[in-house]
């Protein structure tokens, strides 16, 4: 469902948001204060979100010589012992700034629930909306003044999950084609430049007193827009919002997105115009030079019920290794990767048995995820699986809630920290612990 925002959808639930106003300003509140401690060198997060359920007995947990194993082979990698599949070349040559978790037990099968405990670190539940991990990090980390927004989608998974109860302001701005410019950011033709840049002026300026008004009306007894922030009232998060939108329109920064301004050989590094999982990567790596906290790209298309070595080996294997293995190259050379963490994941591994029709179907008993950057220690494994792939072996277990305090503290973010839900209930962003080696 989307959680998109427009004002019809806002003067809706006017009359909940105030009812809610007592733990919604708590959780504000405590959210800014626990704020400044946590905006440190620019933290960033870009979430590789695989959507269908990627095979990852067939990438990162291979097992030559079993009957589960399938048709590719292990190739060895710059970090000792640590071996993957032989159609990622790019992403094994990164190995040593990366770490695989071997052993994630989640327990749900299905594509729209994994979905969502995968990208909040919750069960889906009837009665709270949890907040995407993207959003989580950008209230916790986005500077106030940022001209962007604090979390880019590229693709519609994070829009589909959305910010949950902390609210619009922390709502994703979803980039659909990473090739292009977002058509709601573009200037509708007003004449010549300068007559467009004054017409889009006045335009503002009209905006902002309108908006002004209407939220002054909506909760009079907060006389100034500072007091309105202050208690951390939906007006004000609409109207901070829209603001943001407004400005970004008419900034010079909306050339951010035109990954065509990148050199040629950046642009073939991953994987060409084609790859449109490339460009949204190579998107991904532009928007956190520019101070953009949280950036989730979507590769959809693992649902590989059938031929699912022939998809692997020709479209998504090749996809993905030339989109995340320059990626993380480039944050490398750029000095960018000590202050990025990169988690890779979808929403369930795919089942160590191989069907009929030459597939496998879905699997979220033991499977993997991979990350890196920040204070996560690379060339890594947590974890194990038996040699057949079909249960975890040891007692390293993995659960949704430590991947997440490990991400969060490679963050430089304590997982400990607690928010308020829209309950007023208090919450720790992590229902987990970090996985030992790994940060």
């Amino acid at each position: 469902m989307s959680r998109g925002m427009d004002r019809r959808h806002f003067l809706k639930h006017v009359a909940t948001a105030s009812a809610l106003a007592g733990p919604g300003m708590q959780f504000w509140q405590g959210l800014r204060a626990a704020a400044p401690k946590l905006k440190k060198n620019n933290k960033n997060i870009i979430i590789l979100w695989m959507g269908g359920g990627p095979s990852t007995i067939d990438l990162w947990d291979l097992k030559p010589g079993q009957q589960t194993g399938g048709e590719f082979k292990p190739i060895k990698t710059p970090a000792s012992g640590v071996e993957i599949s032989e159609i990622l070349p790019t992403i094994a040559s990164q190995f040593k700034n990366l770490s695989i978790v071997r052993s994630l037990v989640t327990n749900e099968g299905s594509h729209e629930r994994g979905t969502v405990l995968m990208n909040t670190g919750r069960q889906p539940s009837p009665i709270v909306q949890y907040p995407a991990l993207g959003a989580t990090a950008s209230s916790l980390l986005t500077a106030k003044d940022l001209p962007l927004p604090g979390f880019i989608g590229i693709g519609g998974t994070a829009q589909r999950i959305g910010a949950g109860f902390l609210g619009m302001m922390y709502a994703p701005f979803t980039v659909q084609n990473p090739g292009q410019p977002p058509q709601n950011i573009k200037s509708p033709g007003l004449g010549n430049d300068k007559e467009t840049n004054e017409r889009l002026r006045r335009r503002q300026r009209l905006f902002y007193t309108v908006e002004d008004s209407f939220t002054e009306g909506a909760f009079p007894h907060l006389r100034t827009a500072s007091e309105r922030e202050a208690a951390g009232s939906p007006a004000q998060a609409h109207e901070a919002v829209y603001k943001k939108a407004f400005d970004l329109t008419i900034s010079p920064l909306s050339t951010v997105f035109q990954v065509s301004r990148e050199p040629a050989k950046v642009i073939e590094a991953y994987g060409g115009q084609r790859n449109n999982f490339g460009m949204g990567c190579l998107l991904a790596r532009r928007l956190i030079e520019q101070g953009v906290t949280a950036v989730e790209v979507d590769l959809g298309g693992w649902d590989t019920h059938g031929n699912n070595f022939g998809q692997l080996r020709t479209n998504l294997g090749p996809r993905l290794d030339k989109g995340m293995g320059a990626l993380v190259k480039d944050l490398i050379d750029r000095g960018l990767w000590k202050n990025t963490v990169v988690l890779w994941m979808g929403e369930f591994g795919r089942t160590p048995r191989i069907n009929q029709n030459a597939g496998r179907d879905h699997w979220a008993r033991c499977w993997s995820v991979v990350l890196g950057g920040g204070a996560i220690h690379g060339g890594q494994i947590f974890g194990a699986t038996s040699k057949d792939g079909m249960e975890v072996q040891g007692e390293e277990v993995a659960k949704i809630g430590d991947v997440f305090a490990t991400v969060f503290k490679g963050l430089g973010i304590d997982p400990g920290t607690k928010v308020r839900d829209n309950l007023g209930r208090p919450l720790e962003i992590a229902e987990g612990k970090p996985l030992k080696g790994l940060v």
